[in-house]
């Protein structure tokens, strides 16, 4: 168990390659597989390897999430020591309150860095979902006694499909010690994909971001990894269960029809580390005598009278008779009225979709329906 280490939760990526869905939201507050936010996952790695001290560093459209997370009560974060810090922008002398990049958010909140007990910190973005436990990587950081340890994976599919966010890829030694790194390169012959999660010491980390910042230095990777390769020990550890990427409307879209496979949800959801959500009690889904159900994820509180096929479908979603959805993602509230068809087409929270409606996208470029619309 980790209990010399806190973590330190980046959720103020903007990300314009999601569009609609973060409107009104953080990327760390995207809803996901039903019934969960795509923070959830990160808080509970840390919180299955033993880290009770959690800074959440806010920056826009934060409001969801904050109520998402409360007090950290599911995630056993609500104590009297130590527990769920969320750190929102402020404005000081020091401090504008809109962050350049995570080193300028990083000093922005060095008050909550500095007050922590704890010796080592893991410094994680929201964008990128998995199921682990941190304890092999502080292993493995201990053993090769790295300055900085990161976690990546393998992908073979290294094209460029034009909507990158936040892509490094890596090259390594045999022993895991990174030689070289890329940033959203569009040509490069690495495989190996970093996880956007850090490991050091909490000194060593206080001194890369005063110095970046100093220097007018704000980005994390560009700006304080990439030129300390030759000086730093910065070793990486390959993760080789599933991962998902937030970077564009169709890795959400993907990300979620990829939950409806058995192997991924075995990796994420039944590796013996739950994953922590808000709790809201409803009742169970609701079938009417014509629905017919294949292949999808219902949260309860559904009624559901028509066709749901490869979908996946939030709390409180209503599905008319007569319709029709397939790869469709129907977030919380939303309802969709009779003889509907929908393909590929996300709706986002209480949007509503009229008697006889015909929405079709592309599983590479899916139909968006806003929050509260009506179409």
């Amino acid at each position: 168990m980790l209990r010399d280490t806190f973590g330190l939760i980046y959720a103020g990526e903007e990300n314009y390659n999601l569009r609609e869905l973060v409107m009104m939201r953080s990327v760390a507050a995207l809803p996901v597989g039903g019934r969960y936010r795509a923070i959830d996952f990160q808080l509970s790695n840390m919180v299955n390897s033993g880290i009770r001290n959690v800074g959440v560093i806010t920056q826009k459209n934060y409001k969801s999430l904050m109520d998402h997370l409360g007090s950290g009560k599911e995630w056993d974060l609500s104590r009297k020591t130590d527990g769920l810090f969320i750190l929102p922008p402020f404005d000081t002398s020091e401090n504008t309150g809109i962050y350049r990049g995570i080193c300028d958010a990083i000093r922005g909140t060095m008050d909550y860095v500095k007050r922590t007990p704890q010796q080592y910190c893991i410094l994680s973005g929201s964008y990128t979902l998995y199921n682990t436990i941190y304890n092999k990587l502080y292993d493995f950081h201990i053993q090769n006694n790295a300055d900085i340890s990161m976690l990546y994976n393998t992908e073979p599919e290294t094209h460029f499909d034009g909507e990158r966010f936040k892509d490094l890829r890596i090259y390594t030694e045999e022993d895991g010690r990174v030689m070289d790194m890329e940033f959203n390169s569009t040509i490069s012959k690495s495989d190996k994909i970093g996880m956007d999660v850090y490991l050091m010491r909490k000194n060593l980390m206080e001194y890369l971001i005063e110095d970046a910042t100093a220097r007018g230095r704000y980005n994390l990777v560009e700006d304080v990894l990439m030129p300390n390769i030759k000086r730093l020990k910065i070793y990486a550890m390959e993760h080789k269960g599933y991962v998902g990427r937030l970077h564009c409307v169709a890795s959400y879209h993907k990300l979620n029809m990829d939950m409806l496979k058995q192997d991924v949800q075995r990796d994420l959801f039944y590796t013996g580390s739950p994953v922590y959500t808000k709790i809201k009690d409803a009742a169970p889904v609701k079938y009417g005598d014509n629905a017919v159900v294949n292949n999808s994820l219902l949260a309860n509180g559904c009624r559901i009278e028509g066709e749901v096929k490869d979908s996946v479908v939030f709390r409180d979603v209503y599905i008319g008779k007569g319709s029709k959805l397939k790869n469709c993602i129907v977030m919380q509230g939303a309802q969709v009225y009779e003889n509907c068809v929908l393909e590929n087409v996300i709706l986002d929270k209480a949007a509503h979709v009229r008697d006889g409606r015909r929405l079709i996208g592309d599983r590479g470029f899916p139909v968006i329906i806003r929050k509260n619309s009506i179409v």
